[in-house]
């Protein structure tokens, strides 16, 4: 579909949060597609997780997002789903790719939302596609857990915000009440209605802390813990937590509140770290300003980012020299 100004920031550079929604519901159609494929119960495909994905080039208003989807793998009870967006300038035909993204899904029953259903297998062209793809499931599924023992930080409000370039100076939430035209078939919130959600609570931080124009450069793993219910009310918190001389990352949290029909307390559904580069008018890099910690848990976490960044950027430089040499 065409990009429209509601689509992109002040500077005419598409939302990352809009880009994600559009990935995700490519995801979902052919996941959900799959699993109804052979007879058995109807169920509807629900995201679970999204692996690291890169901003590689911008896309800008008026140009044409042409999003593509394919299964690569299939467990017993999750499709890996890997997605690819492009974009079009229909003025000059050119065409350039600005993200691939690797998402995975499970099969839910209609009748039962809390019922997973078994997978119908894929056939893979070569037996080492199927290899490999056991190997990413093992992988992602171990992340998963390690990162749901990391869950039980909390964001809290500041009342008085402190000196620029702070943690508390910069850190926002936003309020949302869950309505039916967020949610799918089964009456939960579609993963990409809370990627776009958390990316534009980052943003937010971003814009606070460097006062300029800010896009999404990259977003780590997005790991979906719990489903959330129509007629909850979300509430999607970030801080920033490390800087770099180029890019700010910011931690992402989205706690849901079960007010209707539901005795449950607020717990944690979805987290994810987002990367941001700082451009000037005319697109280029910026400085980022170096984030000021106070505290020793965000000395902690700074130095947590820190590790993240520097493992990011070994990885990318490997496969660079990889390149290369092909």
């Amino acid at each position: 579909r065409i990009m429209r100004p509601d689509d992109a920031n002040i500077a005419g550079n598409v939302h990352g949060g809009t880009i994600l929604k559009m990935i995700e519901e490519a995801g979902a159609i052919i996941s959900t597609r799959h699993c109804n494929s052979q007879a058995g119960e109807p169920c509807v495909a629900a995201l679970a997780r999204v692996e690291r994905t890169d901003f590689l080039s911008p896309m800008c208003i008026g140009e044409v997002a042409n999003v593509s989807a394919e299964i690569t793998y299939t467990s017993r009870h999750s499709v890996e789903v890997q997605v690819n967006v492009m974009s079009e300038n229909i003025l000059t035909g050119a065409k350039k790719v600005t993200n691939k993204a690797t998402l995975w899904y499970v099969p839910l029953s209609l009748k039962n939302v809390n019922k997973v259903l078994e997978v119908p297998p894929i056939q893979y062209a070569r037996k080492e596609q199927e290899d490999e793809g056991k190997k990413r499931y093992e992988e992602q599924k171990l992340d998963r857990l390690e990162t749901k023992q990391r869950n039980g930080d909390v964001i809290l409000p500041v009342i008085n915000p402190a000196e620029p370039h702070t943690v508390s100076y910069s850190q926002s939430s936003l309020i949302h009440l869950v309505g039916p035209s967020d949610c799918t078939l089964l009456g939960f919130v579609h993963g990409g209605v809370t990627m776009k959600l958390m990316d534009e609570v980052a943003g937010i931080v971003a814009a606070r802390h460097c006062k300029t124009n800010i896009v999404t450069a990259s977003v780590d793993a997005i790991n979906f813990h719990e489903k959330i219910k129509k007629g909850c009310v979300i509430t999607v918190s970030g801080r920033m937590t490390f800087t770099s001389n180029k890019s700010m990352e910011i931690e992402v949290f989205v706690d849901a509140d079960p007010f209707v029909d539901e005795p449950r307390e607020r717990y944690r559904a979805v987290s994810a770290f987002f990367t941001y580069v700082s451009l000037s008018k005319e697109g280029k890099p910026l400085p980022v300003p170096q984030l000021l910690t106070e505290t020793e848990d965000e000395k902690r976490r700074f130095e947590e980012g820190k590790g993240r960044y520097l493992q990011t950027k070994a990885k990318r430089q490997a496969q660079m020299q990889q390149a290369a040499q092909q």
